[in-house]
């Protein structure tokens, strides 16, 4: 939490190696697996590939079946498979990104702003995905609805420091009075 401007996606960028820090270090156990979601993830896909091709460069190995499942279950069926990136919608764009990177799930994700760009029922989707996932997350959201459904702490960054609040966003509002700019559930 932090309103905007108190480098939250900063902090999330120095956790993935995207940004060196000033000063200090930044260490990830060995055993960590990360997963990383930015605002700009789609940009990372390749706009001549359609949305069949960009899974099968990116997981050469997988078998034609299995990442036709992984299409389905992000939302493209029939037809929208052959879509090139270019055409897609910016809504696609997360969901494909996001499945590039859960075929091979992580076990620890760091998420920003995941939820930009996806209508409700994609929304949804994730939410119940993430849901069920066992491992780490650690995210920054402006949808409250996307806040209450997975967060178990908080932490809230200030100029005066970082707040560690235990249970969820709902809870951090409960105590604190504030709630998350932006989206409402």
């Amino acid at each position: 939490m932090g309103v905007n401007g108190e480098s939250k996606s900063i902090l999330l960028k120095l956790i993935t190696g995207n940004t060196e820090p000033d000063q200090g270090s930044v260490s990830i156990g060995g055993s960590v697996k990360l997963g990383y979601f930015a605002q700009h993830a789609m940009d990372i896909l390749e706009g001549e590939h359609t949305v069949f091709e960009s899974l099968e460069s990116t997981f050469p190995q997988a078998g034609q079946g299995s990442l036709r499942a992984l299409t389905g279950c992000f939302g493209f069926s029939g037809d929208d498979i052959e879509k090139k990136c270019r055409v897609l919608s910016e809504g696609e764009k997360a969901r494909l990104a996001m499945a590039r990177m859960l075929y091979d799930p992580p076990n620890f994700l760091v998420l920003d702003e995941p939820t930009n760009h996806l209508d409700v029922m994609t929304k949804d989707m994730l939410i119940k995905a993430l849901a069920d996932f066992e491992g780490t997350m650690l995210f920054v959201s402006h949808d409250r609805h996307f806040l209450s459904a997975l967060s178990n702490r908080v932490l809230e960054i200030t100029p005066e420091g970082v707040h560690v609040y235990g249970g969820g966003y709902s809870e951090y509002v409960a105590s604190t009075g504030q709630e998350a700019p932006g989206l409402h559930s």
